[in-house]
Order: structure tokens, then C-alpha cells, then sequence
């Protein structure tokens, strides 16, 4: 499962044509959006997610201590 969390994550994020920012914080990924509200906590759950906290287009997804290396992997997908 750890191999698709990026891919999953980056979906829940409305896809790598909606995240302009990602960075890996302690335990969340920081991200800045295009469009909020594409943002599918429903599926960023299924995929892992402790938590998801948004505001407007910038959102933060707990996701635990290996925050910065699933950050890494999503902008290699980016």
C-alpha cells in the first residue's frame, strides 16, 4: 500500500493539475491548490490520511512521520 499512497494522495488532491505547491512538514504535506474543492478527504482517508485540514486552496493532509518522503514522491509525479 505504501508504494500507491502518492498516487492516491495526489488524486484526493483533484490530480497533479490542481497542486501548485507540496511539501512535507513533520507529519503533514502542506499543500497549496488551484481549486480547493476538489479536494476528496473521502478518498485521502482511504489512502492513509489521519486527517485532512483545508482553508480555501491550501490544505494539509496528516499523514504521519514519513510526511516529507511521500511529499518527495508526489512532486516526482508533479
Amino acid at each position: 500500500m505504501a508504494d500507491e499512497r502518492p498516487e492516491k494522495i495526489l488524486a484526493g488532491l483533484g490530480g497533479a493539475g490542481n497542486v501548485v505547491d507540496i511539501e512535507g512538514c513533520i507529519t503533514r504535506l502542506r499543500c497549496e491548490l488551484e481549486d480547493g474543492s476538489l479536494v476528496d478527504e473521502a478518498a485521502l482517508r482511504k489512502a492513509g490520511a489521519h486527517g485532512v485540514v483545508a482553508s480555501g486552496t491550501v490544505v494539509q493532509v496528516v499523514v504521519g512521520p514519513e510526511a516529507d518522503t511521500i511529499a518527495s514522491d508526489i512532486q516526482d509525479l508533479l
